[in-house]
């Protein structure tokens, strides 16, 4: 099997890949805390975040907070194992360049 068919399209945008990178390294993170991390609008935001929670790689859990709503994500179990394959893909790759 050829290591580029490793490589998983879902994270192929520098946003979907960055959402999972902050989630990769903390346990949850909410929808201004991405937002801010990222530098990105909240229509863009939400359409990658809506593109990843579609495969079922991240969890979408929204609730109130006082009377604010806030939006919490967290990467699945799926997506960590798909995640963590992307990235050495993606090594592979590299060392095969070198």
């Amino acid at each position: 099997m050829s290591i580029i068919n490793n490589i998983n399209k879902a994270f192929d945008h520098r946003i979907r890949l960055g959402i999972m990178s902050i989630l990769m390294v903390n346990e949850f993170a909410d929808f201004k805390m991405l937002k801010e991390l990222l530098s990105v609008t909240d229509g863009n935001l939400a359409s990658h975040a809506k593109a990843l929670e579609k495969v079922e790689y991240i969890k979408v859990e929204k609730q109130f907070i006082g009377r604010k709503p806030n939006t919490r994500y967290s990467a699945t179990k799926l997506g960590k194992v798909e995640f963590k394959k992307h990235i050495e893909a993606l090594e592979q790759l590299i060392k095969k360049s070198e």
